[in-house]
């Protein structure tokens, strides 16, 4: 089984390269409904697998795909349960995610020092100067909980009253002046290698 599991794994990684182009082509063709049905690529510098931790972990301009959702990150770590990916760690300075909410509507994205990814659950956690920009604005936090299959952004923390949320909403029609450009400096920095 764990050998199994092993050769999976491997298997990915060699196949990775080839199948991430595909993917980056024909990510605008999944909408949301049908991302948590699609595997999950990941491309990196390196590539450990741990069989008896059941754990991989990539390191160096990470980027991992799954559907229309896009994680760019220094160092992501993918715990295993059966064989299944269970639970994805991502870190970065910061780590920025991306996701197309349905066919033909904005992306969604956002950023964090550390993010934790839920298969499974459909869930995404970032942690740690936290930010999701959406159509209708910006929510900045220490803790950003975001539903990837119904769009809802939780942000805050009900335990602490020291740790607050900042949103900017913008009115129709209108951005806010520095959201397009940090989108436009979060784009070009979450495709250039960290190492350089």
């Amino acid at each position: 089984m764990k050998q199994n599991n092993k050769s999976r794994c491997w298997a990915l990684l060699r196949s990775s390269c080839y199948v991430l182009l595909a993917a980056l082509y024909s990510a605008g063709a999944y909408a949301l409904e049908s991302d948590a049905n699609q595997p999950i690529i990941i491309d990196s510098n390196t590539a450990t697998y741990d069989d008896l931790k059941a754990v991989s972990i990539y390191t160096g301009n990470v980027i991992s795909i799954q559907g229309s959702i896009r994680v760019h990150s220094d160092k992501l770590v993918v715990y295993f349960i059966d064989g299944d990916a269970d639970k994805l760690v991502f870190t970065g300075n910061p780590a920025k995610f991306r996701q197309t909410p349905n066919e033909g509507a904005q992306d969604i994205t956002g950023e964090a020092l550390t993010g934790e990814y839920y298969p499974k659950k459909n869930l995404l956690v970032l942690i740690d100067k936290a930010t999701v920009w959406r159509e209708s604005g910006a929510y900045s936090s220490d803790k950003i909980v975001y539903d990837l299959k119904t769009s809802l952004v939780k942000a805050g923390e009900k335990e602490s009253t020291s740790k607050r949320v900042h949103v900017v909403l913008q009115p129709k029609g209108k951005e806010e002046p520095n959201t397009k450009e940090q989108s436009s400096a979060s784009e070009r920095s979450a495709v250039k290698d960290p190492s350089k």
